[in-house]
């Protein structure tokens, strides 16, 4: 049952959790398109940490909450950035959507972050696991499914997230 003028899912989860890949790989196997907000809002404003720098997270927030309601009006497979949560307008929005939350353990992570791509990560896996700890109740309350990626391969998520999909008729 879906709804061509939404997306058909949407994934949310921490920094480095595979949204993106993991989203590009769901999207092939439905056959339908992606888009993935950091994208939209690098594409529209530059590079992530320079906004950080240079306009400041909360000014940051505000574009990714247009860009993510401008995003679910669009049809197939939708990847949100890991802070998207953080703002309530975005949480509510989520709210009715089919949202696959990915969960990925610290060990897991720890090859994954590049502070550099990563304004909020500069104490590293430190960070991140702190980052998460904040976050964790947002990703809980808008997700309605959760998928463990920890040290698995990314192909084997995407087949459990389109398997979930259809047993749950989304």
């Amino acid at each position: 049952m879906t709804n061509s003028a939404t997306p058909r899912v949407i994934l949310i989860g921490p920094p480095a959790s595979g949204k993106t890949k993991i989203g590009r790989l769901v999207a092939k196997k439905l056959d339908e398109p992606f888009l993935d907000t950091d994208t939209v809002l690098s594409a529209r404003y530059g590079p992530i940490p320079e906004i950080f720098r240079d306009q400041g997270e909360p000014w940051f927030r505000g574009r990714e909450a247009e860009v993510v309601a401008e995003s679910l009006t669009a049809p197939g497979v939708l990847s949100l950035g890991g802070g998207a949560v953080t703002t309530a307008s975005t949480r509510d929005a989520l709210r009715g959507h089919p949202v696959v939350g990915l969960q990925i353990s610290a060990e897991a992570v720890a090859s994954r972050l590049d502070n550099n791509k990563r304004p909020l990560l500069v104490d590293g896996v430190a960070g991140w696991t702190a980052l998460v700890e904040a976050r964790q109740p947002w990703y809980d309350e808008v997700a309605v499914h959760t998928v463990d990626v920890s040290h698995r391969p990314i192909d084997e998520v995407a087949d459990e997230i389109v398997a979930w999909l259809e047993d749950a008729d989304v």
